[in-house]
């Protein structure tokens, strides 16, 4: 019998796991205070890691979610709260390695974070999997669409630091 692919829920829930994980080393760096350099490079990966992610579910996920529930509300408060950590994200790539507030900043981007990815998993996954959405081929669609933005993640970047700047 062949396996499935992993779902949509799957793969983006694995994101959360993998944010989760980075935002767990970026803890122990400050932690032993590596320097700012390592935390800056985690720092960055982290925020292309959820700029990739916020992507996927804006142009794939949300729509197809918001159409099968004929319910807009519950997609759009996750939408508005991805503006939010747009904002977070901008900031953390402006910021300078060595700015005082640099780790305050990402520790603020990874408590915004945790709580939208319980409220995401509780709102919007749990009513996307009771939906007639077909979790598989949006599931396929979100692994092509992944490595599409990754091979433009630095064009992702400056698309971040200038909505910083603007």
């Amino acid at each position: 019998m062949k396996k499935q692919s992993p779902d949509a829920i799957d793969l983006l829930d694995a994101d959360h796991l993998t944010v989760h994980a980075m935002f767990e080393s970026y803890r122990e760096l400050v932690r032993t205070h590596a320097v700012a350099l390592k935390r800056r490079a985690l720092a960055e990966e982290i925020c292309m890691e959820l700029t990739i992610h916020a992507r996927l579910e804006e142009e794939l996920f949300y729509p197809a979610v918001r159409e099968a529930l004929h319910d807009g509300g519950v997609v759009d408060e996750a939408e508005d709260q991805h503006g939010s950590q747009r904002e977070f994200v901008a900031q953390i790539l402006a910021a300078p390695a060595d700015d005082e507030l640099y780790d305050a900043r990402v520790f603020v981007l990874a408590e915004y974070v945790e709580r939208h990815v319980r409220k995401e998993r509780e709102q919007v996954f749990n009513r996307a999997l009771a939906s007639r959405v077909d979790l598989q081929a949006l599931g396929r669609a979100i692994t092509v669409r992944r490595e599409e933005l990754r091979s433009v993640s630095e064009a992702l970047r400056e698309d971040a630091l200038a909505s910083a700047l603007a």
